[in-house]
């Protein structure tokens, strides 16, 4: 136990320091682990009928859920959405695999107190991905309605700070750069899973998941829908921090959580503003 304790707190002593190496990209410090968003986490919430599923928010390596979700869970709260997040693989750089099974149990408390047959699932980053684990090996095929990712890294990024990171006890760091073996197995076929719809949403402007291209996924387009931010809204200037707080992306996962299948590739988003 005390072993245990100290590769913790090395953890995350040593995640600070990497967080440092990101905000050189622009990116900032997480928030208190301990607050959720507004409109999260209300236990007594039950869903109705005309939005059947909760939506359970992923947050991304060296993020908190308040950080991460501070926009959305409320845009989505009162959109009539119970809303669920919950904090991870201390910051989320533990091994994604461990993350996975995390997110497998909160899924379950989730259904429990909802009484809800399936939830959805919006993440970003290793938000996005992570969860394809819990679907493909966990069981979480049957539990998840939609799977939609934010600025995902499906398939890990060419990014040199990822190593950098990873070499400062960030497991999931090393896990996410391209190539990996857990890359590797994740994305064997089958990619994308018969059960939940995918809808992956991506920025040309992604100065993490590089290249960008990175966050899009193989499968067919009966369930499986891939979103360049740039391709309704040229001049939008959406990055990889920016992401889960764009008025564009809200749009997006509001489209994909308020169907059947995955995002409409024919919908024609409001290009609210340049980032």
């Amino acid at each position: 136990m005390r072993a245990r304790h100290r590769r913790r707190t090395a953890r995350r002593l040593l995640a600070a320091a990497a967080t440092a190496a990101l905000c050189a990209l622009g990116l900032t410090a997480p928030a208190s682990a301990a607050t959720p968003p507004p409109g999260a986490n209300d236990w007594s919430c039950k869903p109705d009928s005309a939005h059947p599923q909760p939506v359970v928010l992923v947050n991304g390596t060296f993020k908190t859920s308040y950080e991460n979700w501070l926009t959305l869970a409320p845009a989505l709260a009162d959109a009539g959405y119970c809303v669920f997040t919950f904090e991870y693989g201390d910051l989320a750089t533990a091994p994604v695999t461990d993350s996975a099974v995390e997110l497998r149990d909160f899924v379950n408390a989730v259904l429990g107190a909802t009484g809800a047959r399936k939830v959805d699932l919006v993440g970003h980053s290793q938000g996005g991905m992570m969860p394809r684990y819990y679907v493909k090996f966990l069981g979480g095929a049957t539990k998840v309605d939609d799977l939609v990712g934010i600025v995902p890294s499906n398939h890990g990024t060419t990014n040199p700070l990822a190593l950098a990171a990873g070499a400062t006890l960030c497991p999931s760091c090393v896990d996410q750069t391209a190539g990996s073996d857990f890359l590797q197995q994740l994305n064997a076929d089958p990619e994308t899973p018969v059960g939940p719809d995918y809808t992956a949403i991506a920025t040309k402007y992604d100065q993490v998941v590089l290249p960008y291209t990175s966050s899009f996924l193989e499968g067919p387009a009966s369930y499986v829908t891939n979103i360049l931010l740039q391709d309704r809204c040229p001049l939008d200037l959406t990055e990889h921090d920016q992401a889960p707080k764009s008025a564009l992306v809200r749009q997006w996962v509001l489209n994909a959580l308020g169907r059947n299948g995955p995002a409409d590739p024919a919908f024609v988003p409001r290009c609210l503003s340049a980032g």
